[in-house]
């Protein structure tokens, strides 16, 4: 059938997607059952802790209204334990800890209050958890961060190291004696500068001999990991990469396998797991190089690696129980499941996938990876989602609009997963480019850094020239350009949009659009972090005015939807509230849409929809073009 881009009828409907898609994330293993979370945006978002055993029985461990997940840090991870079938976990409303007994209802560990936890660790010699507390009590400074050990007996939190803003990662050695952890100072980001500890755990429940052995102010380390024979592994970026080390019996740090690729992630939550020890000389390992990931063996004492064949280009959550390996994964063609791997014959079963929704794979666009030259002779990075629907053409030379995506964090990278999101647009005939900017994660410690002191600019300035790029090419139409970006990515969609004329509308969800009001109220993990970004605040408050679209709204001439949480601790609502009573005030069109008991990110089933939906309706109006879908009319004011 011949009819317009955009115009297109698509099985892929907001409507299916939420209702038969789950997040899933958090893999363990305990003996020989698997654990791992489903966040169900049609439980509100709740996560569910789910267990399968060795004879193939899935159960929902945790009960409703039962929310396993912490706000340590705002955006949380390590939010359970499984030791020998008893369950730990933080439950989202009170943040305390709860215990659960296999069979029973769980219950309180730790006392109600204003402390939160983080990344559980079992000290069975001492009959304690370790983990990371958050402590909210004083509401007049910044919530004290440290490392304590949590009776199991009274729920008594006893505090092991303090003193630093920030710690991760406690992991203890396995005959108990040795404890390592991670730890920054503002204004760093975990991923800029931080520092691995070692300690010795003393008969006293105590540490003794706490020092730094690697890590600095301009060197990231994360994820230390001790192997089965006692040594202690990491990954870090000191040679710009961040490979994977080992500091040994003599108490060196010798590189474990050198390359240029990564093998970790910008630490923005707990609980993250790349690596994992089959043995005492293999491990198991996920890295990712040019935006996809692959899965290898490592040999540690000859230092050589092999590359394990799976479909999988997305891959995260990986532990190991001898011969098997379980992680999340996903493909260009495959959204995200819980994967199971064979390490003797390299077979792979799906143990839970993230959708049950069926679709042909002729809807399905294939990225390809591209690079294109960008500001100061650099090249960028991303992906591109060409329109891809068996059951249309469109009208003979007639170009398909494009929808550029800026991603979060920003230190985060795009995925090459497949997201029913993405097919959503491009089989209704959107061009989608998922842009990999100057700062993002995946391309080295130097490509991240392009970003330092350039926030605004050099992201602004890639998705600029990636989506020319592809119109100049001919592959996508340049008068019908728009942007979309959440949090970090909505600040670059209103950035681009303020201060170029490239694009010719844009969506930002819980986006930023005054830097000086971030910096003034936002959470302790991010309150330094544009210090590196953008400059230090006040003394270069110039630089913060210059770069925040809110003062320069003169400049905006194009269609905007806003849409917010309201309950938004990272990205407080009045930032989007303040953008919209300025374009309304100016007659630019313009759309809000808020919802309640929505935090940064949306969970929720019908906000989910409504977004999805509601940003492709914004577009039709602004690009002249009708849905072949019955969508729910979005408000826009000047419209």
């Amino acid at each position: 059938m011949i009819s317009s881009y955009g115009s297109w009828k698509s099985p892929i409907t907001a409507d299916r997607i939420v209702a038969e898609s789950i997040a899933l994330g958090a893999v363990t293993l305990d003996g020989e059952d698997i654990y791992w979370l489903e966040g169900r945006p049609g439980e509100g978002g709740r996560n569910v802790l789910v267990r399968l055993t060795a004879d193939g029985q899935v159960t929902d461990i945790t009960p409703a209204p039962f929310n396993v997940r912490t706000r340590v840090h705002e955006y949380g991870g390590g939010s359970y334990l499984v030791a020998d079938g008893t369950i730990y976990f933080c439950h989202f409303p009170d943040q305390r800890i709860y215990r659960q007994e296999p069979g029973e209802e769980p219950i309180a560990l730790t006392p109600a209050g204003s402390r939160r936890y983080a990344d559980l660790i079992l000290d069975r010699e001492r009959d304690r958890l370790i983990c990371i507390c958050e402590d909210h009590s004083n509401p007049e400074r910044e919530p004290v961060n440290s490392i304590v050990g949590v009776n199991l007996a009274t729920g008594e939190a006893r505090t092991l190291v303090s003193g630093e803003d920030f710690y991760s990662s406690p992991r203890l050695s396995p005959d108990g004696s040795r404890l390592a952890w991670i730890s920054w100072n503002h204004p760093n980001m975990p991923w800029d500068g931080s520092f691995l500890w070692l300690a010795d755990v003393t008969n006293e429940f105590s540490l003794s001999n706490a020092r730094v052995i690697a890590g600095g102010e301009s060197e990231s380390v994360c994820e230390p990991r001790w192997s089965p024979d006692e040594q202690l592994y990491f990954s870090s970026d000191r040679e710009n990469w961040w490979n994977l080390y080992c500091f040994t019996y003599e108490e060196l740090i010798e590189p474990v396998y050198e390359t240029d690729a990564e093998f970790a992630y910008p630490h923005w939550v707990f609980g993250l797991s790349t690596y994992a020890f089959a043995s005492e000389t293999e491990i198991i390992t996920t890295y990712t190089r040019d935006g996809r990931w692959y899965l290898a063996r490592i040999d540690t004492s000859e230092k050589t690696l092999q590359d394990i064949e799976t479909p999988y280009t997305a891959i995260s959550s990986l532990q190991v129980n001898g011969e098997k390996a379980v992680f999340i994964g996903g493909s260009f063609t495959e959204e995200t499941g819980v994967i199971s791997l064979d390490l003797a014959t390299g077979e792979t079963e799906v143990l839970k996938s993230s959708s049950n929704l069926e679709i042909d794979g002729a809807y399905l666009s294939v990225p390809t990876a591209i690079a294109f030259p960008t500001g100061n002779g650099q090249i960028a990075h991303a992906w591109y989602y060409p329109p891809k629907n068996p059951d249309y053409s469109a009208p003979s030379g007639e170009l398909p609009p494009l929808l550029v995506k800026s991603h979060g964090g920003p230190t985060a990278a795009a995925s090459s997963s497949l997201s029913l999101r993405v097919q959503y647009w491009t089989s209704r005939g959107f061009g989608y480019l998922d842009v990999n900017y100057g700062g993002s994660t995946g391309y080295g410690r130097e490509y991240r850094q392009r970003l330092d002191g350039n926030w605004g600019i050099v992201d602004v300035e890639d998705c600029i020239n990636g989506a020319k790029y592809l119109s100049e090419g001919g592959c996508v139409d340049g008068e019908r350009l728009a942007i979309s970006g959440g949090s970090a990515g909505g600040y670059t969609t209103l950035a681009a949009l303020t201060f170029h004329d490239t694009f010719k509308a844009g969506a930002s969800y819980y986006g930023i659009s005054d830097l000086e009001a971030l910096a003034a109220d936002t959470h302790k993990f991010e309150a330094r972090y544009l210090d590196r970004l953008v400059g230090r605040y006040p003394e270069e408050k110039e630089i913060y005015i210059r770069r925040s679209p809110i003062h320069f709204t003169d400049r905006l001439s194009v269609p905007v939807i806003f849409f917010q949480g309201l309950e938004d601790k990272v990205v407080p609502p009045n930032q989007a509230e303040m953008m919209v009573e300025v374009l309304k005030t100016k007659g630019l069109p313009v759309a809000y849409v808020p919802f309640e008991g929505e935090q940064h990110g949306f969970r929720r089933a019908e906000t989910i929809k409504r977004a999805l939906d509601g940003e492709f309706y914004f577009y039709s109006r602004v690009f002249g073009f009708t849905p072949a879908d019955d969508i729910e009319a979005i408000e826009i004011l000047n419209g």
